[in-house]
């Protein structure tokens, strides 16, 4: 390191999750000799990672056979991918007691090649992608990868044609009025030859890089919130649910013909190690009920008849909360001649949006745009400036390309016409031109949610089951731009709905006025500003370490 406080590396990649882990060890495969280096605002490995989680094994063992010969043996694999998918079911809840398994109806829409058919999920593995970026980073750094974990970046430093020179990390040290505490240290600057982001939905640096080396968007992302929770069970109620099982769910808490709720999004269930049933509600942010809370359905959604009984005097082991970008290849930030990316930096993953609702996945394609991304690299090792083009041809000509294109209009089709008109017609989405849609943040009415009940989500217990911490003297990354617009217009108008959303109870009334007074409860996921009604909260990256500690989420 320089007196200037920057160090310089090869490749920086922003993430240590499926995707930036991925670019990493696939870029030592291919160019040894390259300094690779990948930071992470988590305290360790996979603390920041929550997913659904089913993967499709493809990319991932493509990527482990040139990375470890042997690895099915090791004791990792059989523990991340001890779950293969043998019983697979799709559920249709009509209140809180009726069920039918509609999968015969997804099978037979595979047979005739209908789009509905990739959300079938056998021969796939239910996996923590906590554990699974844990096994990763060691990989990692086996073939010579730096990984540096509670190291959160809150700049980039751009060129004048827009390549990125690097990166500041956050300041360390301050207290909440900002002012240098006696343990104060400036946050340093990374420079590299390739910047590589891959921190995940509603990325802090990827949307900075995208407004400001002007990338567009054709259509607003769309988030859905996904909460989730690991309950150990009984020795029974494993057994009667089955060791290797995956329910997906539609309906009700969130869904009912008619007379509503009307909400995009639906349970799911599935078999996690020994004795643990991971149980979890996603909903589309573009719900419009200012007394929503996707906790308050969840709780719904374990009382319903069919989920109760497997999980019934269960104990919560672990829980968390999540967004999930889902608005397809619409979606994909873009350079003026197509790039997902542009010069030397490139989007991976989540931060580019590479989840295939059709199959309620993306975590094989950031593993793939890892990879990818890893070849883009090779390819251009004299020539980093050509690297987003290169990434970006591979991507559009490759698999990830062909589903994003396969999912084209699938979820802006439900966000313009609600999901009972826009389901049935989303199955020709891919042949209709673009479709304008509203981002999440505008959808919010004044309507009150069907399901909701008088006694209110324990959402202390669900924030300890998260492990959540934040160093409490630091000033607070959750920032509301007006006050005055919370405590006056969004009060009359919806009765300040971040009091019941916010997953983590960030948001407290004192003394008859709104503040963001839990920011150490932070979850990362962002709903809040992406829902906010006014875009009114502003999210920063707190210092690092801080934050959820998933272990198995």
């Amino acid at each position: 390191m320089s007196d200037k406080n920057y160090s310089k590396t090869n490749v920086l990649i922003v993430g240590a999750g499926p995707a930036g882990l991925a670019a990493g060890i696939k870029i030592k495969i291919e160019n040894p000799d390259l300094e690779v280096c990948v930071i992470d605002k988590g305290a360790a490995p996979g603390n920041h990672n929550l997913s659904g989680a089913v993967l499709e094994i493809d990319a991932l063992k493509t990527l482990l056979d040139q990375a470890s010969p042997g690895w099915e043996d090791t004791k990792a694999a059989k523990t991340v991918l001890g779950t293969p998918i043998k019983d697979d079911d799709m559920m249709l809840f009509m209140g809180d007691t009726f069920s039918m398994n509609v999968i015969s109806a997804v099978k037979l829409a595979k047979i005739f090649r209908l789009d509905l058919g990739q959300m079938l999920h056998k021969g796939d593995y239910s996996v923590s992608i906590s554990q699974l970026c844990s096994w990763l980073s060691k990989i990692a750094e086996e073939k010579g990868v730096e990984v540096l974990t509670g190291f959160a970046a809150e700049d980039i430093l751009l060129a004048d044609d827009h390549s990125v020179k690097g990166l500041k990390l956050v300041d360390q040290g301050k207290d909440h009025e900002h002012n240098k505490q006696p343990n104060f240290a400036e946050g340093e600057e990374i420079k590299a030859d390739f910047i590589l982001l891959a921190e995940g939905a509603d990325g802090l640096l990827t949307e900075k890089f995208i407004e400001r080396a002007g990338l567009k968007r054709k259509s607003p992302q769309l988030y859905s919130i996904g909460v989730k929770e690991l309950i150990r069970v009984s020795d029974e109620q494993f057994e009667q649910f089955g060791a290797n099982r995956v329910v997906h769910t539609m309906g009700y808490p969130l869904w009912t013909p008619m007379t509503g709720p009307d909400m995009f999004g639906g349970g799911i269930m599935y078999t996690a190690e020994k004795n643990h049933i991971a149980v979890g509600i996603i909903v589309g942010l573009d719900w419009k009920y200012h007394d929503f809370s996707p906790q308050q359905a969840l709780a719904n959604f374990k009382k319903h008849k069919f989920v109760r009984k497997y999980i019934e005097d269960g104990v919560v082991a672990e829980a968390g909360a999540k967004m999930i970008p889902e608005g397809g290849p619409a979606s994909i930030p873009r350079a003026e001649h197509g790039e997902i990316g542009k010069n030397n930096t490139m989007i991976l993953g989540d931060a580019a949006g590479f989840v295939n609702m059709l199959k309620i996945k993306g975590l094989h394609n950031a593993i793939e745009s890892g990879i990818l991304a890893a070849r883009a690299v090779r390819d251009n090792t004299s020539e980093p400036a050509r690297a987003a083009a290169r990434y970006t041809e591979l991507v559009d000509n490759g698999n990830i390309g062909k589903e994003m294109r396969s999912a084209k209009n699938y979820r802006q089709m439900i966000a313009k016409f609600g999901l009972l008109m826009g389901a049935p017609f989303s199955a020709i989405g891919k042949i209709l031109p673009h479709i304008d849609v509203e981002d999440d943040s505008r959808t919010l009415k004044h309507r009150h949610y069907k399901y909701k009940t008088d006694k209110l989500f324990d959402r202390d217990t669900f924030v300890a089951k998260a492990y959540s911490e934040h160093r409490e003297e630091q000033p607070n990354h959750v920032r509301i731009h007006d006050h005055d617009i919370c405590n006056e217009e969004c009060r009359e108008h919806y009765e300040i709905p971040c009091l019941t959303f916010c997953p983590a109870g960030v948001y407290e009334m004192i003394d008859g006025r709104l503040k963001a007074a839990n920011p150490s409860n932070c979850l990362h996921c962002k709903c809040c500003q992406q829902k906010c009604p006014y875009g009114n909260v502003l999210w920063t990256v707190p210092e690092g370490s801080g934050g959820p500690r998933y272990e198995r989420m």
